[in-house]
C-alpha cells in the first residue's frame, strides 16, 4: 500500500518555496501520496504561540535574512530576500489551492508558480490576475477556481485545516506529517527522505520518556 505524507504549508511562506520541488521529488521517488494540506499560518501561529515576521525580535528577522541566502544558494532557487509584496493575505491563493483540489485536480504546479510569483519574480499574489494566470499555466479554469475561493465548502475546509494542523502537532510552515510524525521546515527534508528510505517506526514525544 503506498504511504500518504501530509502537506501542511502556506502559500506566502519562503520556507515552503524553497523546499516544495525537493519535497515533491521525495514523494515520487518512494511513492507517496501527497494530502495538501493549505492552512491559514498566520491563525496557526496565534494558537500555537508563534510570532508573525514584523513583531520577530530584529535579531531573529536579520538571521533570517542571511539562512534564506544559504538556502537560496543550496537549492540553486532564486528568490528575492524582499519582495515588494510581502507580507501578504494568502488567504485567497491558500483556498484556490483547495479549489483545484476539491475540483479533483493535482494542485502542484499552480501552488509552485504562485510562489514562484511572490518570490522569484516579485508579483502581487494577492491580484485576482496574477492567480488566474498561474491557473493557466497550469492548465486549469482559472475563473471558475477564482469564483469556488468564496464557496462555503472551501472556506470550511480551510478554516479546519487549523485545527487539523495544531492536533496533529504542527505550527508552522511548511510540515511534512508521515505516519503521525511531523518534520517541520524545509530543513527537514534529509530527515524526512531517510525515515521514508528505512521505513522506520514514527518517533513520537512520548518515547522520549
Amino acid at each position: 500500500m503506498s504511504r500518504s505524507i501530509t502537506y501542511y504549508f502556506s502559500l506566502h511562506s519562503p520556507w515552503t518555496y524553497l523546499g516544495n520541488a525537493v519535497f515533491h521529488d521525495i514523494a515520487r521517488r518512494h511513492g507517496c501520496a501527497i494530502d495538501y494540506r493549505p492552512m491559514p499560518l498566520r491563525s496557526v501561529f496565534d494558537e500555537t504561540g508563534g510570532l508573525p515576521l514584523p513583531k520577530r525580535h530584529p535579531v531573529r528577522q536579520r538571521y533570517r535574512l542571511v539562512d534564506l541566502q544559504r538556502w537560496r544558494e543550496r537549492r540553486g532557487l532564486p528568490l528575492v530576500l524582499q519582495p515588494k509584496h510581502f507580507p501578504f493575505d494568502a488567504s485567497q491563493a491558500d483556498r484556490m489551492a483547495i479549489a483545484i483540489l476539491e475540483a479533483g485536480h493535482d494542485p502542484s504546479a499552480f501552488i509552485g508558480d504562485v510562489m514562484a510569483g511572490v518570490w522569484a519574480r516579485n508579483e502581487d499574489m494577492t491580484r485576482p490576475e496574477a492567480l488566474l494566470a498561474c491557473a493557466d499555466r497550469a492548465g486549469l479554469d482559472g475563473p471558475m477556481l477564482l469564483a469556488a475561493t468564496e464557496s462555503p465548502v472551501v472556506r470550511l475546509r480551510y478554516e479546519d485545516a487549523l485545527g487539523q494542523a495544531v492536533e496533529a502537532g504542527v505550527f508552522g510552515a511548511p510540515s511534512y506529517v508521515l505516519d503521525g510524525e511531523v518534520f517541520w521546515g524545509q530543513d527537514r527534508l534529509e530527515l524526512l527522505d531517510s525515515a521514508l528510505a528505512s521505513g522506520r517506526s514514527p518517533y513520537r514525544p512520548e518515547d522520549a520518556l
